[in-house]
């Protein structure tokens, strides 16, 4: 029918704009990866920033991969999708390189609130002194986290999976709907504390780091010399401040996404994930672009491949 044929191309083109950003996203943090792994071999070690850095273009390419198989079949084979075994693997793994995502690029935010603000407090001084120490715990943290998340997701499916046959019962009806009411709540409870939480430490960082900004080059304005600090804060905030902007909008759209999924609303499911899969690659390329390290490999590739 006309109906069937016009949901048919929309979701052919929603898939093919969410392949392009995948594909984009995929390629800019395998850009990523290699630049650090290249300097990693070179030098032997890798310092915090770029331990943190590659965490992150890892676990993005990962959630990218996962997330578009998941959108592929939900467009093109939606049947695959009521295979238990294949929407629990998709769900488990997706669900902990999202939050592994969301907790390393909170952490990348407090690491360089914590390396560049500078605050007369006596614990803010012990972090600033500890924290590269810190940064593998930092990781390991977040990987948990995204563990523990993952598995209240995956547990949450399988009990939609077992309540589907108990409502098939009408005597159960009732006690099955108030067990899956407390489920759900509970589950959507641990889930949205974690884009909280993760929310929260961006906005901390970046009001913290706006402040210490402010308060440096107050203090500084009577000197008319070029300050390399002013110039730190001003590139952090430059970077911390762009993905606060994103992370907004990505904390905004995840909330949607977890309320259309309850009302099945998939079209406009499908056109949220359209900006969840820029994200990855768009904050990557500011990250690129605010590392001299990165932007020099970068702006060395396009001038070999413009000369060719």
């Amino acid at each position: 029918s006309p109906h069937q044929s016009n949901g048919t191309s929309s979701g052919a083109i929603i898939l093919a704009i969410i392949s392009l950003e995948a594909f984009a996203g995929v390629w800019i943090n395998a850009f990523i990866v290699c630049v650090l792994c290249i300097g990693w071999v070179k030098k032997k070690t890798l310092n915090s920033n770029e331990k943190i850095l590659l965490h992150l273009s890892c676990s993005r390419i990962s959630v990218l991969c996962f997330f578009w198989v998941y959108s592929f079949l939900y467009i093109i084979y939606p049947s695959y999708l009521h295979v238990h075994t294949i929407l629990q693997l998709l769900t488990l793994f997706a669900t902990l390189f999202n939050y592994s995502n969301l907790w390393v690029s909170a952490s990348l935010c407090v690491f360089y609130c914590i390396k560049i603000a500078n605050f007369r407090n006596s614990f803010f001084n012990y972090l600033k002194v500890k924290i590269d120490r810190m940064v593998p715990w930092l990781l390991l943290g977040s990987g948990i986290l995204a563990l523990a998340t993952a598995m209240v997701s995956y547990d949450f499916n399988e009990f939609l999976q077992s309540s589907n046959l108990t409502f098939t019962c009408i005597g159960n009806f009732k006690e099955a709907s108030i067990r899956m009411d407390k489920h759900f709540i509970l589950s959507f409870f641990l889930i949205g504390f974690g884009y909280a939480a993760s929310f929260m430490a961006v906005i901390f960082s970046a009001v913290l780091l706006l402040f210490s900004l402010w308060r440096h080059k107050h203090n500084m304005q009577t000197n008319s010399m070029k300050d390399l600090s002013v110039e730190a804060h001003i590139r952090a905030m430059k970077s911390i401040l762009s993905f606060l902007v994103m992370y907004t909008i990505n904390f905004v759209c995840l909330v949607l996404t977890i309320f259309y999924t309850v009302t099945n609303e998939s079209f406009l499911t499908l056109l949220i994930y359209i900006y969840l899969y820029a994200f990855p690659g768009v904050h990557s390329l500011i990250l690129i672009f605010s590392n001299p390290n990165l932007e020099k490999a970068l702006i060395e590739i396009l001038s070999c491949v413009k000369c060719e």
